[in-house]
């Protein structure tokens, strides 16, 4: 009895360690619990559903290099920062652009808006040119410092990117910000 009472806290140690290498899942869809950008790991801070009324959007996870769980420390974090959304329906063209460029208009001031104007135009045409994306699509959302943001659709970019710490921590408080685009996807990503 005692020869198997080392082995019973290892073996238990190996199983707790071995369940935070399974990806995190919400509505069918899997993240990996951490993922590399621009040579630095980023960990998945939180998942979180966008829907209205009984319409499911995407599951939507934030990636940052350490977790967070406020907006203030999202929107400071420095460094590389991901976020990924999971398609759950069809949004054409038109729809995914008033979800992404007027909700950055929803958060940034009139100031902040005149800066990112021709960016927000450059946001614009890429996401004209993907079209339409369907359910099960991935689109990712990077921002790497000296790089800028890119847009993929099922990992392949779209656009070239379009640069400014500026412009991604807008991008952001769509998702955190004081008018986030659903309050409950903004305590999911903040993983509360």
């Amino acid at each position: 009895m005692k020869i198997l009472q080392p082995v019973v806290p290892l073996t238990l140690a190996l199983a707790l360690a071995s369940l935070s290498a399974f990806p995190a899942t919400m509505e069918g869809m899997h993240f990996d619990d951490s993922i590399r950008l621009d040579s630095t790991e980023l960990k998945l801070n939180g998942l979180g559903l966008r829907a209205v009324l009984f319409i499911r959007g995407y599951v939507a996870g934030l990636y940052l290099s350490e977790k967070v769980t406020t907006a203030k420390e999202v929107l400071a974090a420095s460094g590389p920062k991901r976020i990924q959304m999971r398609m759950l329906r069809e949004a054409d063209a038109e729809d995914f652009n008033k979800a992404l460029v007027s909700g950055m208009r929803k958060n940034a001031s009139e100031s902040e808006l005149a800066k990112l104007q021709e960016r927000l135009g450059q946001l614009e045409r890429v996401i004209a040119d993907i079209g339409t994306v369907r359910k099960g699509d991935t689109i990712t959302l990077d921002y790497a410092p000296g790089h800028g943001m890119t847009l993929a659709l099922n990992g392949v970019v779209k656009g070239q990117s379009i640069h400014g710490a500026d412009f991604y921590r807008t991008l952001l408080e769509i998702f955190v910000g004081d008018n986030p685009v659903d309050p409950r996807l903004k305590r999911g990503l903040l993983g509360q």
